[in-house]
């Protein structure tokens, strides 16, 4: 049975750069605040009604194919991670297709927010191993800056994320030792609204037990929006973010170490760990308790800040670019986000 592995890789993320002094113009906040916060000292944001997370994943994924050596019309198969869509449907894996050129073939919409690369490239491993696929193409992308809250209220969220779109190509290999060794999924729902978008929703406060983020009472539906929505504030994402934090240096090393143990592998065989760019004290907290070095761990959210979905391509492409992966290396990717889901991928290039 043949293994996967990533052929081509591309990111793309926008020209407009917003740093934190820009921030503090809408926003009681500061540069110091953010960096201390978050380690972010810029994003980039899209240019509305001319970009969107579909157009910024087809940037990225010309990119990936052509470095794979094939065309679009190679690509047998797309797999489209997001939480930012352009259209609440259809999904964004069709309008890229439509971009692409390349109509009749499969396309997948994940939903599982900062983990989805890694569950995306877990589904993509599984389709090659198969034989069914033999040129997945993989994208994330987001265009957070769209649907997020630019006042003093939301500053907690809003400072944290960027736009942008990192893709991959992920193609069958016989090399014995190569590619994708293994990938490991969780997700556990206790907390689903701990890192959520709940409103606009179809749930009428279900879930929760209470009328807080109910619809109007009427027999056949009502307003999508409502006033009680912007007057409850439910418009935008909401984070608890102590109780995301301490999740996450929990769940990260976590998983980490279950793909290595699987491989055989102990932390210091690691080239490079590039983790979901969620917040870089959260991956110093991950690089201390393994005992990597400052080479062994690719950060980027100091430029891009939070990309979500696209934050491990973008990571691990800038980090190949750069020539800090190369063939041969150990690459472990790991992420943890809303869900609350995680995951890990380790893959000898």
């Amino acid at each position: 049975m043949p293994s996967s592995k990533i052929a081509g890789i591309g990111f793309y993320v926008p020209e407009k750069v917003v740093t934190n002094n820009d921030l503090t113009k809408v926003m009681d906040t500061s540069d110091e605040w953010i960096q201390e916060r978050t380690g972010i000292k810029e994003r980039r944001y899209a240019v509305k009604h001319k970009e969107s997370s579909t157009t910024m994943g087809t940037a990225a994924a010309r990119i990936a194919i052509e470095r794979a050596g094939i065309t679009p019309e190679d690509v047998d198969f797309i797999i489209f991670a997001t939480l930012s869509p352009d259209y609440y449907f259809p999904g964004c894996g069709v309008l890229m297709q439509r971009e692409l050129g390349i109509p009749g073939i499969g396309a997948l919409d994940i939903r599982n927010q900062c983990s989805g690369f890694v569950y995306g490239l877990s589904i993509a491993d599984q389709f090659v191993k198969s034989g069914m696929y033999k040129n997945i193409l993989l994208v994330g992308a987001e265009f957070h800056s769209a649907g997020l809250d630019f006042s003093t209220r939301g500053r907690n969220v809003t400072v944290i994320f960027g736009d942008g779109a990192g893709a991959v190509v992920i193609q069958p290999t016989e090399e014995e030792g190569k590619g994708i060794l293994s990938t490991h999924l969780h997700a556990d729902g206790s907390y689903a609204e701990k890192l959520a978008y709940i409103n606009p929703g179809c749930h009428g406060g279900v879930h929760l037990g209470t009328e807080k983020y109910d619809y109007p009472d009427q027999e056949y539906g009502g307003a999508f929006l409502t006033e009680k929505m912007y007057k409850d504030e439910d418009l935008f994402p909401n984070m608890e973010g102590q109780a995301v934090f301490k999740m996450a240096v929990q769940k990260f090393p976590e998983v980490i170490m279950e793909a290595l143990a699987q491989n055989n592998y102990e932390a210091t065989d690691i080239d490079m760990l590039v983790p979901h760019q969620a917040n870089l004290r959260i991956s110093q907290f991950v690089q201390k308790r393994l005992g990597l070095r400052d080479d062994q761990v690719w950060n980027n959210i100091q430029k891009y800040g939070n990309t979500t979905a696209a934050s491990i391509p973008i990571a691990l492409c800038e980090a190949w670019e750069a020539g800090k992966v190369k063939e041969g290396d150990l690459v472990c990717l790991a992420a943890f986000g809303s869900g609350f889901t995680w995951g890990s991928a380790l893959i000898r290039f």
